[in-house]
């Protein structure tokens, strides 16, 4: 197996919790001839997901709040039904994207190491974070047991042995229900549908210049998503891939943590939808055109309401030069920060003009995993909310645009979802 291609998936996160009978006096259903139900031996974990939100089911008018201001086609006003489910409070920040790298970096030198490992499935080590111990970087000598982590000698500068980012990839699985769920693919094997990839998951800090042309922005790729200053900052530099690689970990992550305490495991993390972003971004007020429920951009006393590109370019006019915190500004009425402006956001939806006129009107969506070889247009993914760079247009809340799956810039993050039984036994409010 190649190095780079290291698996870090924590092993032992069952997805399928075993059945108990709790009836009878040892356990056991009385044996009488009725149907009395078997409950499932997992409990409801009570906790709300950390720094999320719940969003209540509804219906909206999906699509423009007034005219088509570029006349595109490409939005059109449709009522649309969503079912509740649970959104990051803010994008994601460098200090939560820092966790991921850090835990791919750690995971990668614990096999090389040698940690202890639970088995081998398929010929690959799963590593027992419970059997490991916390890697020392500040030891030199474990430094030099990860040579293969390390640049290579040519390109050090003054000889410093930094972790090469180009080691840091995180290795995806996942069971891919819709290509299952095809009629035609019926009775096909399990493993057919199962989705393995690997991805190179260290933002890209030169966005910050390769995005701007005779522009002196250097201080930004050199410290964004390093310095502790910009901790609490939108994670930018990180591609549609990479956000799905995010999602993956951190669903991983939870669920190892909840079996092994017997709780039932939650649902994946993912980029929500198009409609999902648009309907949270209303926060219940349908037909305004910004996420704060007003007509414009400014409140009463004159003051911006967004981190965008206000006038003619006068950047720092709304508080922020480039992106600001990304729990600044007031949030929505669903509790949401910077649904409009700082950083424009990835969804999980393919970019197609005429999407609107054939997505059914319940949860709609339009997804396709495209693949290396497929060609531009198919790699097209849904943006949403505009950007610290963008004018105020693009802070609509109805205002559709797309980026390439494998392109990375400094003015996109993104954000998760997860469904959650919002509703019945074991409802967090």
């Amino acid at each position: 197996m190649k190095k780079s291609f290291i698996h870090v998936t924590i092993f032992g996160a069952a997805i399928i919790a075993l059945s108990s009978c709790k009836s009878g006096s040892k356990g056991r259903l009385p044996d009488d001839g009725q149907v009395h139900g078997v409950a499932n031996a997992a409990k409801i974990n009570p906790k709300r997901p950390l720094g999320m939100v719940q969003i209540p089911s509804g219906t909206f008018h999906m699509g423009p709040s007034d005219e088509d201001l570029t006349s595109s086609l490409t939005a059109k006003n449709k009522q649309v039904s969503i079912t509740g489910f649970f959104m990051d409070q803010t994008e994601v920040t460098n200090n939560q994207y820092r966790q991921f790298v850090n835990w791919t970096r750690d995971s990668i030198a614990a096999k090389i190491l040698g940690a202890p490992y639970v088995k081998q499935v398929s010929g690959e080590d799963y590593v027992d974070w419970t059997k490991t111990a916390t890697i020392k970087w500040s030891d030199n000598s474990i430094i030099e047991r990860l040579d293969q982590m390390i640049v290579p000698v040519p390109d050090r500068i003054y000889g410093r042995k930094d972790i090469d980012p180009e080691k840091i990839v995180y290795k995806i699985e996942y069971y891919d229900l819709k290509e299952a769920a095809k009629v035609e693919n019926k009775g096909i094997a399990r493993s057919k549908f199962i989705v393995k990839d690997s991805v190179k998951i260290y933002p890209d800090t030169l966005v910050w210049m390769r995005d701007f042309s005779y522009s002196y922005n250097e201080p930004m790729a050199k410290k964004y998503f390093y310095h502790p200053a910009f901790g609490s900052y939108p994670v930018v530099g990180v591609s549609w891939k990479q956000a799905n690689a995010f999602c993956n970990w951190k669903s991983v992550y939870q669920n190892a943590y909840l079996v092994k305490k017997g709780f039932a495991s939650e649902s994946d993390f993912y980029l929500p939808t198009e409609a999902q972003w648009e309907y949270a971004a209303r926060g219940g007020r349908s037909q305004m055109p910004y996420p704060w429920g007003g007509m414009y951009i400014r409140n009463q006393k004159g003051c911006l309401l967004a981190n965008f590109k206000p006038g003619r370019g006068n950047y720092p006019e709304d508080g922020g030069f480039y992106t600001v915190r990304a729990d600044a500004y007031w949030p929505n009425d669903y509790g949401l920060y910077n649904m409009a402006g700082n950083v424009a956001e990835w969804t999980g939806s393919l970019y197609y003009e005429g999407a609107y006129t054939f997505q059914h009107d319940m949860n709609p969506d339009i997804r396709y995993n495209a693949k290396d070889s497929d060609p531009p247009r198919m790699k097209r993914k849904v943006l949403r909310g505009g950007s610290w760079k963008d004018i105020g247009y693009f802070l609509k809340n109805s205002t559709r645009t797309y980026e390439y799956q494998d392109s990375a810039k400094s003015y996109i993050g993104f954000r998760t979802v997860i469904d959650i039984p919002t509703f019945g036994e074991g409802t967090r409010r």
